[in-house]
């Protein structure tokens, strides 16, 4: 049952809204913009019905925190008011809000036109989600073809989206960077993680798939897939409009060899300047290098590799992050066992 919160001063107005979604809608009613705040800290409901005139805090003044929170922005807001001027609403379709309701109101009207705004959300929705489907499942296949090219760390772009969602799900429950993890948006932030070698598609296959340890000047052709990565993914924005996956993908791919103490590359970034995306992949980028066998050597243990990520804090990783590490290491080794 789909839940509605209905915001209005005006005791009747509250029981006969309330009173005509009887049976049909789970209804909170609210008679004030505050308590409305309140509640929102605990139940996201799926249409607010908000009054414009109320004492303290207007529905205009309300809406426009709704709007800049990342968390509630995407809740329809119907206004109900008892204002005829063709400037209100103007002025509440400017800032957010989706239909205006006369108040009086018809119970049955009110309820038709709720249903229908719901059914359009989800509508919308539903259309969004294919679209991301078929957007992720593109940049699997990408994902996939560069790393085919090189033989030496198969599986090695599923394990990593694995470990860094182990990693953020971790950052969510400690609430440690919580201001800017609140607005990621998880479903295209963790699989845009997978073009985060896409610069490899431009490194020499002798080169990438050489069986043994590679010289220095080798070594200084693979740190341009950092770079190169990044310029690939800035083409495909020129091409198209910029969106949040793109961002997000420019980052893990410019930024995931960076270190701590400004020793890594491309740029050479130090400490919190290196974009968190960065930062995160570091950790799961090398946990998954150091498990994985490799011409050049034979893998080490779970253990191992946690010793030496913990001996690196505060050069190559950010100390805070080595923290949440090891404190889900062990699930790192699950999956790393499970993706064989």
């Amino acid at each position: 049952m789909k839940t509605i919160f209905i915001v209005d001063d005006n005791a009747t107005n509250l029981v006969t809204a309330k009173n005509a979604m009887e049976g049909v809608y789970k209804t909170f009613a609210l008679p004030s913009a505050e308590r409305m705040f309140k509640l929102l800290e605990k139940i996201t409901p799926d249409l607010i019905l908000l009054d414009v005139d109320m004492p303290e805090m207007c529905g205009f003044e309300a809406l426009t925190i709704l709007k800049s929170d990342e968390t509630l922005k995407t809740i329809p807001v119907v206004f109900l008011t008892a204002k005829q001027d063709p400037e209100s609403e103007i002025r509440g379709f400017e800032i957010g809000a989706i239909d205006f309701v006369s108040k009086p109101f018809s119970p049955p009207v009110l309820v038709k036109r709720i249903e229908t705004h719901i059914e359009t959300d989800l509508l919308i929705k539903k259309s969004l989600q294919s679209v991301r489907k078929v957007h992720n499942a593109t940049i699997n296949v990408i994902a996939s073809m560069v790393e085919s090219r090189d033989h030496i760390t198969g599986g090695h772009i599923d394990r990593t989206q694995k470990y860094l969602s182990i990693l953020v799900n971790e950052l969510l429950r400690t609430d440690l960077y919580a201001e800017e993890v609140s607005t990621w948006d998880l479903d295209i932030f963790l699989p845009s993680a997978q073009l985060h070698d896409v610069g490899k598609i431009t490194i020499s296959d002798v080169i990438l798939n050489k069986p043994g340890k590679l010289t220095d000047e080798e070594f200084a052709v693979i740190q341009q897939h950092c770079s190169e990565g990044e310029r690939i993914i800035e083409e495909i924005v020129c091409k198209a409009e910029e969106d949040e996956f793109l961002r997000y993908a420019k980052k893990f791919a410019s930024f995931h060899h960076e270190k701590w103490d400004g020793t890594g590359y491309p740029k050479g970034l130090r400490g919190e300047t290196i974009p968190l995306e960065g930062r995160l992949m570091a950790i799961a980028d090398v946990y998954d290098a150091l498990v994985c066998e490799r011409p050049y050597k034979k893998p080490f243990t779970h253990e191992q590799a946690m010793d030496i990520i913990k001996a690196d804090s505060g050069t190559h990783f950010d100390p805070s992050l080595v923290e949440v590490f090891l404190e889900v290491a062990d699930d790192f080794w699950v999956e790393s066992v499970s993706s064989g």
